[in-house]
């Protein structure tokens, strides 16, 4: 009995490994968080365990390469972590600012082509992204773009706008997504989900390309082809693939050359997966039937820019992951990613590890 009240009584002794213990030694590690818009539940992390500095400006668009360098300029040196909220470019003049004690840049996105991922590599610096959280609300956008691009959305919103109706039993026909081909360039999870919602729109045959057969392809019933194979039999063809040397400009006057007069392209990836000049010339002369983007070269699109003054292209101004839940999701990983690789821990979502 004596042995028994010991061993509780030592037991009850030795400090339990919580949050608390963990918070009181990452309170000292700065981590800076480069826009204001972060969501407020991964900033709520954040705070739990380090000192955050936010920048007061935001990291997109003009201002995101004017008031807001400057001020990560001012409030990144001696951070431990960057929290990355922004398309423009990770530049070698902050990381030798931030010093040899940053240890993780986390960018709130899938895509990492912007990151400087060669000179986070020299330096040792892991990088995290934020895919999957995403894939739903990608997909959505995906499937939005289909039925945009085939059902002329952009020429019948014109109509609309001037209160001009082409009515009419033949007037602006478009195109089914029933009993169609529809091929996906890098069936990841973007593409995964992708081709779960079309399923309900009697799609007649899913192909995928990439660098190798995926498991999860049987249960969506999607064959694996060359590119070739797929430009060639799709009506539809979705690129859900990040941007790399190898991906970049993948659609050109060549691949272009290799589809069916009435495919419909569509891009949910990055804007540079396209040249954007053969797509344009493609559209314009019919070479193609349309195209739907949530992504272009640049962003903004200039409302001059030559592809806007055509009516079989249908735009988004870059909303896949937009919807309140995503974002704050995409907030919380990234919060998370951070957390772990100050702490020692395998991060949960690594792109340089």
């Amino acid at each position: 009995m004596f042995i028994i009240l010991a061993l509780v009584l030592v037991a009850s002794s030795i400090p339990p490994e919580n949050h608390a213990l963990t918070t009181k030694m990452t309170k000292d590690l700065k981590v800076v968080v480069s826009s204001n818009d972060y969501p407020a539940s991964g900033l709520k992390v954040l705070q739990e365990h380090f000192t955050v500095l936010q920048s007061k400006y935001n990291h997109y668009g003009k201002e995101g390469i004017t008031e807001n360098q400057e001020e990560l300029m001012k409030i990144i040196p001696g951070a431990s972590a960057l929290v990355w909220i922004s398309h423009h470019p990770i530049t070698k003049e902050l990381l030798d600012r931030a010093g040899p004690q940053l240890k993780i840049v986390s960018t709130v996105s899938a895509g990492y082509n912007h990151c400087n991922v060669p000179e986070l590599k020299a330096r040792g610096i892991k990088l995290s992204n934020t895919p999957e959280v995403l894939s739903s609300a990608v997909a959505e956008i995906a499937v939005s773009l289909i039925l945009g691009a085939a059902r002329r959305f952009t020429e019948n919103l014109d109509q609309v706008r001037r209160g001009e109706w082409e009515i009419g039993f033949q007037k602006t026909l478009g195109q089914d997504v029933r009993g169609s081909t529809v091929g996906v360039i890098g069936l990841g999870g973007i593409g995964q989900a992708t081709v779960k919602r079309l399923a309900g729109f009697e799609v007649e045959r899913f192909l995928y390309t990439g660098h190798r057969e995926k498991p999860e392809a049987k249960a969506l019933n999607a064959e694996f082809v060359s590119l070739d194979n797929l430009l060639s039999q799709s009506d539809f063809i979705v690129l859900a693939v990040p941007l790399t040397d190898e991906t970049r400009h993948m659609i050109n006057k060549t691949t272009i050359a290799k589809m069916k007069k009435n495919a419909i392209i569509v891009n949910v990836g990055r804007g540079d997966l396209i040249d954007q000049e053969a797509l344009y010339d493609a559209l314009k002369n019919g070479d193609i039937y349309a195209a739907g983007l949530d992504v272009t070269t640049p962003e903004p699109l200039p409302k001059d820019h030559k592809l806007l003054s055509l009516p079989n292209i249908f735009i988004l101004p870059h909303i896949g992951s937009a919807t309140e839940r995503t974002r704050s999701d995409m907030g919380v990983l990234a919060a998370n990613n951070v957390i772990r690789a100050l702490t020692g821990k395998p991060l949960l979502t690594p792109v340089l590890e």
